[in-house]
Formats: structure tokens, sequence, C-alpha cells
């Protein structure tokens, strides 16, 4: 099987919005590649530059430092002077707002761009065609766009996205104006129409779940800077970054030192102040390095009585027990701390029962206890 190219190249991309005192570093060297055909997220926090780094790729914002290339095509490089404005790039874009123009029909909308470029009227009669039913809006040609539901407003916005045949789609927050049922659905929905165009497709959200639910691929940000890049399960599951575990999801941090390493991926020892724990590093701590225990609360199985032969056992005591249908949501006092764990409904208990908690080792992800600079460009790949 041959090996997916990359589509979208961003290198040391720098950014300031203000002047002077004012100025506001809001990319800091991000480096990134998108490979051809993926779904690739831009997730983190609100201000993290998620959506600049969008922006910057559309041509909309124009970067103090750095390169882009699209499809093989430089369309910026700060020290070459070189800016290819955004109607020349080879993108699709939807935003948050759809901005469907009420006065046309859904043809009418989706014709837009080609009607524009005064394409010949067989052509976007057979083009608005297509992709409408690509986006399963055949039928709906006449419609007025007033008499749309949002999902349906959403499709429209798409069509006219890739009535262009764009390189590369960018989506930014595109679900965020839907109710939580019809995002669900949407979302399944992009995926599936990104799996039946392979258009190279960027998304940028805030939530956590959406971008597991479509990515190939996440790019976890904070403050500017890139923490990690993975495929959602690889980032939930086995994080390298103590921001990245605890953005995604609910996590229990336990900090400690490391004392014992036989390797990256293999079992080492970690001293904190519930004892000696056995956990699996992340790869580059070292020993005698300040770390964190993250396990996930579906990850700390719950005994009312003493397991034997087991390592990482704690004793704790039940604060809160929280029915939800498929699991208690359970806080358990383990000396000062408290853990989150989800147990099975079946497994009822109640605060003030004593419990043993069990933190399987291979569930236990040690990380860097300070996460204060960007990813390692060497652990990016494909």
């Amino acid at each position: 099987m041959a090996e997916k190219k990359d589509m979208v190249q961003i290198e040391a991309l720098e950014k300031y919005f203000g002047e002077d005192k004012e100025r506001v570093h809001v990319l800091k060297g991000v480096t990134l590649n998108v490979p051809q055909g993926s779904l690739y997220t831009f997730l983190g926090p609100s201000g993290c530059g998620k959506t600049t780094t969008l922006r910057c790729v559309a041509g909309l914002e124009r970067p103090e430092g750095g390169r882009i290339s699209i499809g093989g095509q430089t369309v910026f490089a700060f020290g070459e002077r070189l800016y290819v404005p955004t109607n020349k790039r080879p993108i699709g874009m939807v935003f948050q707002s759809y901005a469907i123009w009420p006065h046309m029909t859904v043809a009418e909308n989706v014709a837009y761009p080609l009607t524009v470029q005064r394409r010949p009227k067989v052509e976007i009669k057979k083009r608005v065609t297509d992709v409408l039913r690509i986006v399963g809006l055949d039928g709906l040609e006449d419609r007025p766009a007033p008499k749309l539901s949002g999902g349906q407003q959403q499709r429209v916005a798409f069509a006219r996205a890739l009535v262009n045949e764009p390189k590369v789609m960018l989506l930014d927050e595109p679900l965020s104006n839907l109710d939580a049922r019809l995002r669900v659905q949407m979302r399944s929905e992009i995926k599936a129409l990104q799996r039946r165009t392979n258009i190279t497709t960027i998304f940028v959200t805030h939530d956590q779940s959406e971008a597991l639910a479509i990515s190939d691929q996440i790019a976890v940000m904070h403050g500017g800077k890139l923490i990690e890049v993975g495929a959602p399960h690889q980032l939930y599951a086995r994080p390298t970054r103590r921001f990245t575990a605890t953005f995604l999801g609910l996590t229990n941090l336990i900090e400690g030192k490391v004392v014992e390493l036989n390797g990256d991926s293999k079992p080492g020892k970690i001293q904190t102040k519930k004892g000696l724990l056995t956990f699996i590093p992340a790869p580059g701590l070292k020993k005698d390095q300040a770390a964190v225990i993250s396990i996930r609360p579906e990850n700390i199985p719950l005994h009312k009585e003493k397991p034997q032969g087991l390592e990482n056992v704690l004793e704790g005591t039940v604060k809160e027990a929280i029915f939800m249908g498929d699991a208690y949501q359970c806080k358990v006092a383990v000396g000062d701390d408290l853990l989150a764990v989800h147990t099975h409904p079946f497994n009822a208990v109640k605060p003030g029962d004593k419990v043993y908690l069990h933190l399987d080792p291979g569930s236990c992800n040690g990380l860097p206890a300070e996460d204060t600079e960007g990813v390692d460009e060497s652990m990016l790949g494909n």
C-alpha cells in the first residue's frame, strides 16, 4: 500500500495580533503535516490558535513567519515574501455562520461560486447536480433557502464549498450553531461525506467528543503551540503530554517522582504519596524526573474486597456515587485526594463504603509533570 503524501504542510508558523505593548503572540512556531485524504482536526480551548492556523491556511490571515504549502504548491513563504490570495488557493471553506443567501434557492446558493467565475451554464448545472447528490440534497434544488432546516443549511454550505472541486476543505466549528442531537447526526454525516469524496479536510473544534468521533488525526493545541499529534484512540488511551490527558476527557492525576525505568512502553516505578506504583512511561521520561500518572475513571476497577496478587491496589472510601444508568460515577477518597471512578451499574456502591481501587499498570500513563513547551517535531510523523 502506497504511503499517503502530505496535502498541507505548515512550517514554523508565527502570528501576532495587535501592535507594540498590546502585541499578542498567537502562533508560536506551529509545524504540522496534513496527509492527503485525511480528516485532520485542530483541537484546543478558546484562544489556543486553532482557528488562526486555519485562517492562515485559507489566506485570511497573513503570518509573520513560516511557510504553508497546499498540494505541493507554496501559498505562503515569509522569507520569500510569497503570498497567494485566498481566491487563488485550492480550498473550500465552511464556517460557523453558513452565509446562505436567503433570497436564493438551494441550487442558486451552491452555484454561486461558479456563477461569479462565469462558467458555462451547462457545466454549472451538471456540477451543482452532482454535488447536491453527494451531500444528499438532490431533489431540493428549487427550495428557497429560508425554508431549510439547520442541518440542510449546513449541507448547502458544504455543497457550495465542494462545487469548485477544491483540494482541501477547511471547516471552522461548522456544528456550533446546531442543537446537541443534530450535532451528533451531522458529525457522522461529515465523516461519511469526507470518506465518499476522499477530500483532505481540516476541521477546527474545541469539542473533544466531536474530535474523537470524526478524526483520522488530531492536533492538540494550547497557548499558540502544537502540544501533541496522533490518532484519536492513541491520544485518549496513551497520551504523552499532561495537557492532552486532561483536555481529552476526564482523567485522574497522581503526582510523583520516577524511580525506575526499563525503556519506553515498558513498566517502570514512580514514588507517590500513595506509595510505589507501577506505570507505563511516556517517551522521553527520565529517572528522577517529576511526573504524573494519568488514569481514566473507566480504567479503575472498584472492588469491595481487597484483591490478591495485583499491583497498584489502593484503599479508599466512597464519598459520592451517582447512578447514571450505564455506570456509577464515583468519587473515592484515597488519603487526601479524590479519585474519579466509573464502575458497572451492577456494582452498587454508596457513600461511606470502604472499597479497593486497582490502578491497572497498563492504564497508568506516566507523563512529564510540566507542560511548558510545544511538540517535539521528531514525533509528528504521518
